[in-house]
């Protein structure tokens, strides 16, 4: 008699854990982030306002009356003052902080990108400390460069040169190290090792692929670059004599220290066409502006 041998049972596989539910906010802790970012909001955004409020009034009015609600609209009258006084010379200041900023900004953003994905992407003697000197530079402000670069400019010859302003500017360590987190997370190593196979070159590799995939990284740099530059005052101040050749910050506070021959109204409507390029700028490209913020976070 044939004994037939029953097949043995399958074990049960564990049950899937359970994810707990998410952690709810407590009300206290939502009503105080939200309070902080209110005070934070209010205080960027005060004094916006109140300089939008003042540059439409009819012209001698912007420090009269209400300074938070428009009480009369002379903006286009106000401009064309602007304009008319000392020859126009406004628009030339506006004029040398766009070239400024955005040939800084431009050279900047590529003297980084190559920067960051060298350190990323190729291993070398003294990578790393070369990026902890470049991390240290991130903590070193700028104006305390300003007097040894003064000196340095003096004895080359180079006070009243555009190329005073122009070479410092493009010089960026946070930039290069924005640049080199992004390449280590976003570009693929073997994305690179395709292209060398198909026989392309290193500078190729990266102007064809490594740059199309730091592009949210590269503008980022450069909005922070454009936007450091066209603040800068303290530099152009010392190494700029010549009015025409003078970036809009200068030249406004020197408008602000003659209260005699420059009508202060004309500092408020000023400082107001000054920031349109940096808004504008701003809101083109706050898409990659968002995307480059998150280099280094958590995916």
């Amino acid at each position: 008699m044939t004994t037939v041998i029953p097949a043995p049972v399958p074990a049960p596989s564990p049950a899937p854990k359970r994810i707990g539910p998410r952690r709810e906010t407590r009300p206290a802790g939502r009503v105080t982030v939200l309070a902080l970012l209110g005070l934070s909001a209010f205080y960027f955004l005060f004094p916006l306002w109140w300089l939008l409020v003042s540059a439409t009034k009819p012209f001698g009015e912007q420090f009269s009356g209400s300074g938070l609600w428009f009480d009369g609209f002379g903006l286009f009258d106000n401009v064309a003052r602007l304009s008319s006084q000392d020859d126009g010379i406004f628009w030339r200041w506006m004029l040398n902080s766009v070239l400024y900023c955005g040939v800084g900004a431009l050279i900047g953003t590529v003297f980084s990108a190559l920067t960051g994905y060298a350190l990323a992407k190729y291993d070398f003697p003294g990578r790393g400390t070369l990026f902890s000197l470049v991390l240290a530079a991130v903590l070193v402000p700028k104006v305390l460069f300003t007097l040894p670069l003064y000196l340095m400019f003096s004895g080359v010859h180079l006070i009243d040169n555009p190329l005073a302003v122009l070479l410092p500017s493009v010089i960026s360590p946070f930039g290069v190290y924005l640049a080199r987190v992004f390449a280590e997370q976003s570009v693929p190593d073997e994305v690179l090792e395709a292209g060398r196979l198909d026989g392309a070159g290193e500078f190729r590799i990266f102007r064809t692929i490594g740059v199309r995939m730091m592009l949210p990284a590269l503008v980022t740099i450069f909005l922070f670059q454009f936007v450091e530059i066209w603040n800068n005052y303290l530099l152009p101040a010392m190494v700029l004599g010549d009015d025409r050749l003078q970036p809009v910050t200068v030249g406004l506070v020197a408008w602000n220290a003659s209260h005699v021959a420059v009508p202060p109204p004309l500092v408020v409507i000023g400082s107001l066409v000054s920031i349109t390029p940096l808004l504008i700028a701003f809101l083109a490209l706050q898409r990659f502006w968002r995307a480059g913020m998150t280099a280094g976070a958590v995916k």
